[in-house]
């Protein structure tokens, strides 16, 4: 069985621990590093590529936001799920902004965690859809201009699929919307993941929102005629 690989950054050896532990008794992840500050995990991400690094915010040095925003300029396809004890929306926006593909607080529960790290190597967003919504139409470029231009890269559809992901609906509730299976969704995930040069779900949602190519104004509509938009 080919294993998740995790590298945990957290500045508590006590917390890190408890994590390695955790993360261990899955049969599907392991633990390939850990670091107790932003530059080292930065450092060595770069060095090891792990799918996946829990991230945590606070800590001595480079914060997480940084080391976050330098992983995905040296290592791209590792995945950055953000573990933290901040309930912060400014926080979340920034760290999703830097390129994180989900955002958890440190009260989730075990199985829940290993269930989020194995969403995010899926590709897939971990945010709850509220706070999806609210981060989403934080990073919005409202542009009329934009939406009569979309690039040529990505097809009606994909900007469908984008449009109802930023939404935050899910894949099953997307399939649904649209009139196609679930399956199908996560095939055009995987076209918009390798046309945009991204590696998750909450990645490609917002790059199309810094180029304005998605409407969360609820006015407007795709180039087909089909409705766009539904954040107020």
């Amino acid at each position: 069985m080919e294993k998740i690989t995790v590298f945990l950054a957290e500045d508590h050896a006590v917390v890190r621990e408890g994590l390695g532990e955790l993360i261990r008794r899955e049969a599907d992840m392991e633990v390939v590093g850990e670091a107790g500050d932003g530059e080292d995990t930065v450092r060595q991400v770069k060095e090891l590529g792990p799918d996946i690094v829990l991230m945590d915010i606070a800590m001595p040095g480079m914060n997480g936001i940084e080391a976050t925003k330098q992983i995905k300029e040296v290592a791209p396809h590792s995945r950055i799920l953000v573990l933290t004890a901040y309930d912060n929306p400014e926080f979340v926006t920034a760290v999703i902004d830097a390129g994180a593909a989900g955002y958890l607080l440190k009260n989730v529960r075990g199985k829940e965690l290993t269930n989020a790290i194995r969403s995010a190597y899926e590709g897939e967003s971990v945010l709850h859809p509220a706070v999806a919504k609210s981060i989403f139409a934080r990073l919005h470029v409202p542009s009329a201009k934009s939406l009569r231009e979309k690039p040529d890269v990505l097809s009606e559809r994909e900007l469908q699929v984008l449009q109802k992901g930023a939404e935050g609906l899910s894949n099953k509730q997307i399939a649904v919307l649209l009139s196609i299976g679930s399956r199908t969704v996560q095939t055009h995930w995987r076209n918009i993941f390798d046309k945009l040069g991204v590696y998750s779900r909450t990645e490609a949602i917002v790059y199309c929102l810094k180029k304005g190519w998605l409407n969360l104004s609820g006015e407007g509509n795709y180039r087909d005629g089909t409705p766009g938009g539904g954040i107020t």
